[in-house]
């Protein structure tokens, strides 16, 4: 996996095992720190609304009831405290696809140095060192080395290996998991049609084709929707034809006609239906 940034300092090329290169724009520190500075505003709004919350509650008590509740209110104020400072940004860029609200309305993501989605062992680990990264105050030391680095990284996305990028605005995720099968992104009133739609095509594989294909193949076909979204249509378009062409040839079938990524789908579908999930 190798990566080398262009002339501009805010762009960076990544070749995946596929042989696509993906283009990314990585974020400078205005976009991130009014991301950050959105994130923190949220966080005070928590604040604000458990304090008038508590102190509503507070207000109806009086003697040993009264002291009960602010023993109550110091415990539950600490755990929230913990909540927000520690998970708040761990838990946001590991379950939303590298983002927490500052950044998604920046439309902005956090990526691993390969390209892939983080996990939530590494958002854990670039949140960790975020307090080092805010020393002395309001980020100096974050943005120092951002300013010292060529993909403008802070401490924490040194440690962890991840970049914060820019989203693509021309495209939109080509698809969305629910469950243990990946559909067509879409709302979720219809979802259910789009779980139609996969079992269906599924449903049509001869059985003995697709127990010609091994876990390496989900892999590859998970790694492709993975990475959909920062593909231009016309590589997406070529990557999910010529995957789709390997698929049916080691299943001995023909490539059914239409779109590729819907037989890629089908494939999917029916490998996790045999039990052949990721391990």
């Amino acid at each position: 996996m190798m990566s080398q940034p262009r002339s501009f300092a805010d762009q960076l090329n990544i070749a995946t095992p596929e042989q696509v290169e993906l283009e990314f724009s990585i974020a400078g520190v205005g976009s991130r720190f009014v991301a950050v500075l959105l994130d923190h505003l949220i966080q005070a709004g928590f604040y604000i609304l458990a304090f008038f919350v508590f102190a509503f509650l507070l207000s109806g008590g009086a003697g040993e009831k009264l002291n009960l509740m602010s023993k109550w209110f110091f415990a539950i104020f600490i755990a929230l405290n913990f909540c927000l400072i520690w998970g708040y940004f761990a838990l946001f860029e590991a379950f939303w696809h590298g983002q927490t609200p500052g950044k998604h309305i920046m439309k902005l993501r956090v990526i691993k140095n390969s390209g892939r989605q983080i996990t939530f062992f590494e958002s854990l680990a670039r949140n960790l060192l975020r307090f080092v990264d805010y020393l002395p105050a309001l980020y100096l030391v974050g943005v120092i080395t951002m300013v010292c680095t060529k993909r403008n990284q802070r401490l924490g996305d040194l440690g962890a290996g991840t970049l914060v990028v820019h989203e693509r605005r021309d495209e939109q995720p080509l698809l969305i998991e629910y469950g243990t099968s990946m559909f067509p992104r879409q709302t979720t009133a219809f979802a259910s049609d789009a779980n139609a739609v996969a079992a269906s095509a599924a449903a049509a594989l001869p059985a003995d084709a697709v127990a010609r294909l091994g876990h390496d193949d989900l892999l590859l076909i998970e790694a492709f929707f993975a990475r959909a979204l920062d593909l231009s249509l016309e590589t997406r378009a070529q990557v999910a034809a010529r995957i789709a062409g390997q698929m049916a040839a080691k299943m001995a079938i023909a490539l059914p006609e239409g779109n590729p990524e819907r037989f890629l789908e089908a494939v999917a579908y029916a490998m996790r239906g045999t039990g052949r999930l990721r391990q």
